[in-house]
C-alpha cells in the first residue's frame, strides 16, 4: 500500500516545492494538494466538516502552480489534486494545464476531481449547483477527448466543441488517472461512468468494517462491468499501524494524510512519524 500526503497549502504554510522535496526523501509516493478558487464571504453553504470553516480554505495556492513547484524539485513523487473542482473550470483550458503538467513532470500526475460543497463558489463560476455533477462528468470526458484525439471533439449538454488542435498532449496515453472524490450513494456510478480510481474522505467512510464493505461492493460492480480492478485512495488516513494493515488487506490502495497549513517546524516532524508508522505496518 501506497501513502501520500494531502495539504491545503496556502501563502503562510510550508511551500509546496519543500514540502515535496521532504515527502519524496522520506519515502513518501506521493503529494496531493486541495482546490478552492476562493471562499464567498456570503458563508451560507454550511461547511461539511463543521461549524467554522477553517482559515486554510480561503487561503489556498491555486493547485497547478503549486504542483508545477513541486514537480520542478523531484524526480519519482507523483503529484496529484484532492480534489478539483472541474465543474467550476473551463474544461478546454484545464485539459492544458493538466496536460502540460503531467508533460513537464514526465507522467507524474493524479487527477482527483469532486463536484464540490459550496453553491455560492460556484454560482460565482457560473455554474448552477444543480448541474455540478453532469457538468464533472461531462469535463472529465471532455478532457479526455483532447487528451486522446489530435483534433478533438465533444458534443453535450454543458460542454460542446467541434474539432480542436491542443498540445501537448499528457506524458501517458489517455491522460493521467482520473480519481472520483465522494463517499455518497451514488459515488459508484460515477467511478464506474468515468473514473479510474475511487477516493472516499476517511471521516466519511465510518468504521474500517464499512469501508471494506464499500470497497468489495466497487470492486464486485467493477467485474460486472468488464472493468478491471478499481484502485482506492483513502483521503485522511490513520498512523496507528495496526489500521494501515488493514487498509491494506481490505484492499486500499494509498492512503492520503491530511497535514495542517503549518510551517516547517511544525509539518516536517509529521512527515517523519507518519514515515515511520509506515515503516512499522509495513514489518
Amino acid at each position: 500500500m501506497d501513502y501520500g500526503v494531502v495539504s491545503f497549502v496556502t501563502d503562510y504554510s510550508i511551500s509546496p516545492a519543500e514540502l515535496a522535496r521532504v515527502a519524496e526523501d522520506l519515502g513518501f509516493e506521493s503529494m496531493f494538494v486541495t482546490e478552492h478558487t476562493h471562499i464567498p464571504a456570503s458563508r451560507e453553504s454550511p461547511w461539511p466538516g463543521g461549524a467554522e470553516l477553517p482559515r486554510e480554505y480561503s487561503h489556498t495556492l491555486d493547485p497547478f502552480v503549486a504542483l508545477a513547484t513541486a514537480a520542478a524539485v523531484t524526480t519519482t513523487l507523483r503529484i496529484g489534486t484532492g480534489v478539483c473542482l472541474v465543474a467550476q473550470h473551463d474544461p478546454i483550458v484545464l485539459a492544458k494545464q493538466v496536460a502540460s503538467l503531467d508533460h513537464l513532470s514526465g507522467g507524474r500526475v493524479l487527477l482527483g476531481v469532486g463536484a464540490g460543497w459550496n453553491r455560492e463558489e460556484m454560482r460565482n463560476h457560473g455554474v448552477d449547483p444543480s448541474t455540478r455533477f453532469g457538468r464533472m462528468r461531462e469535463h472529465v470526458e471532455a478532457m479526455r477527448a483532447i487528451w486522446t484525439q489530435d483534433e478533438a471533439s465533444y458534443a453535450g449538454r454543458h460542454v460542446s466543441f467541434e474539432r480542436i488542435w491542443s498540445w501537448p498532449k499528457p506524458a501517458r496515453p489517455g491522460g493521467p488517472p482520473v480519481l472520483v472524490g465522494g463517499s455518497g450513494p451514488k459515488v459508484f456510478d460515477r467511478v464506474l461512468a468515468y473514473g479510474d480510481g475511487w477516493t472516499p474522505i476517511g471521516r466519511q467512510t465510518g468504521d474500517l468494517s464499512e469501508i471494506g464493505d464499500r470497497i468489495a461492493e466497487l470492486q464486485e460492480r467493477a467485474a460486472a462491468a468488464g472493468r478491471d480492478r478499481i484502485p482506492v485512495t483513502v483521503y485522511g488516513g490513520s498512523t496507528n499501524p495496526d489500521t494501515l494493515g488493514r487498509f491494506s488487506a481490505m484492499g486500499v490502495d494509498r492512503v492520503l494524510h491530511l497535514l495542517p497549513s503549518a510551517g516547517v517546524d511544525d509539518v516536517v516532524p509529521l512527515l517523519q512519524q507518519i514515515a515511520a508508522a509506515h515503516d512499522a505496518a509495513a514489518g
